[in-house]
């Protein structure tokens, strides 16, 4: 793979390049439902480096020391602006766009991080884990609700629309920004809906954003 470094494209022709990735654990009461787990009282956060993102059309080589990856197919939000605090009134101000992403777990390794109450680094962020679609600009895209869908080989393994997500766009924008500083590039994959399952060498897995944007991958 390239060492260059990663970038977003935006429909308008925009690139940026990829900075941190905030992602959030259980914003979906349904998938919490399925991880026999609580919705947390407050965001559950934990990161991806830049390495981690594939563009759509990639192939992805899954990790030869776990035996149970699974999708997660989420909203990404990307960052346009540098901000510190910004009110959820203002989110949008500092939106770049929006695009389709999935955050392939590796569920083995998780499961055993949590059993002993280590970090999730390895079986969330390793080096392909982050796939996400072409970027559709904010000035185009809307502000949602939008339904999510994920399909392997054809058959549709998660369906759901971002109204159901327990804290919005502008409340977990808001939130990240209040901790860090959010840099432009940055993005936030913002949790999942129920229905998260294996894939496997062969698979061909298809992620979409209503009708604005998909992102398809080959598992090898």
């Amino acid at each position: 793979m390239s060492t260059d470094t990663p970038t977003w494209t935006l429909t308008d022709g925009t690139t940026i390049p990829i900075g941190t990735m905030y992602c959030i654990g259980r914003n979906y009461s349904a998938h919490a439902l399925e991880m026999n787990a609580p919705v947390p009282d407050d965001p559950i956060v934990f990161l991806k480096p830049p390495a981690a993102y594939r563009a759509n059309g990639s192939t992805i080589t899954l990790p030869a020391w776990s035996h149970d990856v699974h999708h997660e197919v989420e909203l990404v939000i990307v960052i346009g602006l540098n901000t510190d605090g910004v009110s959820a009134d203002n989110v949008w101000d500092v939106v770049a766009g929006v695009g389709v992403g999935l955050d392939l777990t590796a569920r083995d390794i998780q499961s055993a991080a949590k059993k002993d109450g280590h970090p999730w680094a390895i079986a969330k962020a390793w080096n392909g884990s982050a796939p996400v679609s072409t970027i559709v600009s904010a000035d185009t895209s809307g502000r949602g609700p939008w339904d999510l869908q994920c399909t392997v080989n054809g058959k549709v393994r998660q369906k759901g629309s971002t109204q159901d997500m327990e804290r919005s766009v502008e409340h977990l924008v808001s939130y990240l920004s209040s901790v860090f500083t959010l840099r432009r590039g940055d993005c936030i994959f913002t949790g999942t809906p129920s229905g998260v399952g294996p894939i496997v060498s062969g698979d061909v897995v298809v992620a979409s954003l209503s009708s604005i944007v998909s992102l398809e991958v080959h598992i090898a």
